[in-house]
């Protein structure tokens, strides 16, 4: 059974508390210093980590002799976020994930991620989950800087994951948790699915699946492996981004997740006042359309999709 920990708290304004909490399972037997951690939560309107974070912990009590490490599962990293629906960390409004690693000596979002990076140095392995935000949908993938890609990818292919983005990193990237970590020699990888404020059960068996079988291939558990899909790779190809070219309602033609072909339609922006269709989405390249719009309502510029192509 695994045993609730806090690892981080500090007094607030309001006479209350906020606090990180960790359930951590070791071995029934024996001690070990080989450690990974499950992370959700960074952002407090993504919650399939969470769901994640629930399978995880069930299968991990229904299997205790099979643990030969420590696992660490941290579902609610901004749990005030999480607790106001809220991506950024309330009152502040700060994206918790543009501070790290923080410092003990700033204000709370950056106490909070010092806290974090504290209680997690040391981990062999990460795993940051998190959903789109409340406007895509994405299927399951793993990014990952180029810089990186050497040492995440062999371990992102692990995962049961749909997709393996590798790309250039930019510099708002220096300030995640997981450049943090992986910094900090913490091999870290960003999984990103679903949509923001909603929970898929099948993307979190999925990933799941993936998470028991790297922990399997990588010596935390005494299981066989497990029969995972291989995913695509980005770098053997290219990603094209669909933008509206004018404001409205984006109404899809295609489900999310299918292969389409250069010069399809992937929806169409209408205006629901003159009953006109303004504009239709043309694929620029054939491929996978791995990510699409959730939210119908669109801007001039405002992100509809992503399609993976690979290179002939």
């Amino acid at each position: 059974m695994g045993v609730i920990e806090e690892v981080f708290s500090i007094d607030l304004p309001v006479g209350e508390q906020f606090r990180i909490q960790r359930c951590r399972y070791t071995p029934t037997e024996g001690e070990t210093l080989k450690r990974i951690s499950i992370v959700s939560g960074i952002h407090g309107d993504e919650l399939e980590g969470q769901y994640v974070c629930f399978l995880l912990g069930e299968w991990l009590r229904a299997h205790a002799d099979k643990i030969k490490a420590t696992i660490d599962i941290y579902p609610a990293i901004n749990s005030l976020g999480l607790d106001s629906i809220t991506r950024s960390v309330p009152f502040y409004d700060v994206d918790l994930n543009r501070i790290f690693p923080g410092s003990k000596n700033d204000f709370l979002p950056a106490q909070i991620a010092d806290g974090v990076v504290s209680a997690m140095r040391g981990s062999e392995i990460a795993i940051d989950i998190h959903s789109s935000n409340v406007f895509l949908r994405e299927i399951p993938q793993v990014r990952i800087a180029k810089s990186q890609a050497k040492t995440l990818v062999p371990l992102a292919n692990k995962l049961n994951i749909d997709f393996v983005w590798v790309h250039d990193a930019v510099t708002v990237l220096e300030s995640t948790f997981a450049h943090a970590m992986n910094t900090l020699g913490t091999k870290t990888l960003v999984v990103e699915m679903g949509v923001g404020m909603r929970l898929g059960k099948a993307y979190g068996h999925q990933l799941l699946e993936g998470i028991l079988n790297l922990m399997a291939c990588e010596g935390f558990l005494d299981i066989e492996p497990l029969d995972v899909r291989m995913p695509i790779q980005s770098h053997v190809g290219e990603v094209a981004y669909l933008n509206a070219s004018c404001p409205g309602l984006f109404v899809p033609a295609i489900e999310h997740c299918q292969m389409i072909e250069k010069g399809s339609i992937v929806g169409a922006i209408v205006d629901p006042l003159s009953g006109q269709t303004l504009d239709e989405v043309i694929a620029p390249i054939g491929g996978i359309l791995f990510t699409l719009r959730a939210y119908p309502i669109v801007y001039e510029g405002s992100l509809v999709g992503r399609i993976f192509g690979e290179n002939v």
